[in-house]
């Protein structure tokens, strides 16, 4: 199980997804920020999308007994013209909402929009771009890098929130409890391992 002082804070971040989800830990001490670790929940090989879903739970409850982030910040889901996808995914997103709140971990959802200004400078960024940026802003090696860019996706999520710490105002969405959740969440609510990668630090 991780440690930590009182002077940092980890950020978990997530980027929903049915087939792959991303995740990555920041380490943010004052005005820096080092990557802890990130990864993948492979998701392929479970055909059954109940499964899926408790097996997202399974993996993010795990991953924050592991790192015992003190935020998570969770990228909002992408409103396509594909309704079933949007649904899908906006379970997806859900569960792992509903493993931070399980374990009183504060919850920040930022607009794809917003995490690529944020880390590029540009909304319309491509994936490669925003791995590109968090590469140099982070000092990571080539080898450190991820097999898939859900993982820098989700490091970006994290990347975002510590920026936006400190600051007086924010565009983030935050829910502070299950029924806070649920009370701005309605029509989400009632409509609604396996081969994971990971990157860590070497320390």
């Amino acid at each position: 199980m991780a440690t930590k002082t009182k002077a940092e804070r980890i950020i978990l971040g997530i980027d929903p997804g049915t087939n792959v989800m991303g995740y990555g830990i920041l380490r943010a001490v004052g005005n820096k920020a080092e990557m802890v670790a990130m990864g993948v929940i492979d998701l392929h090989k479970l055909p059954d999308p109940y499964l899926r879903l408790g097996h997202i739970f399974e993996r993010v409850t795990g991953i924050i007994d592991a790192y015992l982030p003190d935020e998570m910040a969770i990228e909002a889901p992408f409103f396509g013209k594909n309704v079933q996808s949007m649904l899908k995914l906006g379970r997806a997103q859900g569960v792992a909402i509903a493993a931070a709140i399980h374990h009183d971990v504060p919850i920040h959802e930022y607009a794809p929009m917003k995490i690529k200004v944020a880390i590029t400078g540009n909304g319309n960024a491509s994936k490669e771009q925003v791995a590109g940026m968090l590469q140099r802003m982070l000092n990571l090696k080539a080898d450190e890098m991820p097999r898939y860019m859900d993982a820098t996706d989700a490091l970006g999520a994290a990347y975002c929130h510590f920026l936006q710490l400190g600051k007086p105002e924010s565009t983030a969405t935050s829910y502070r409890g299950w029924k806070d959740f649920v009370s701005r969440n309605q029509s989400r609510v009632s409509k609604v391992g396996l081969n994971d990668s990971e990157t860590k630090t070497s320390k």
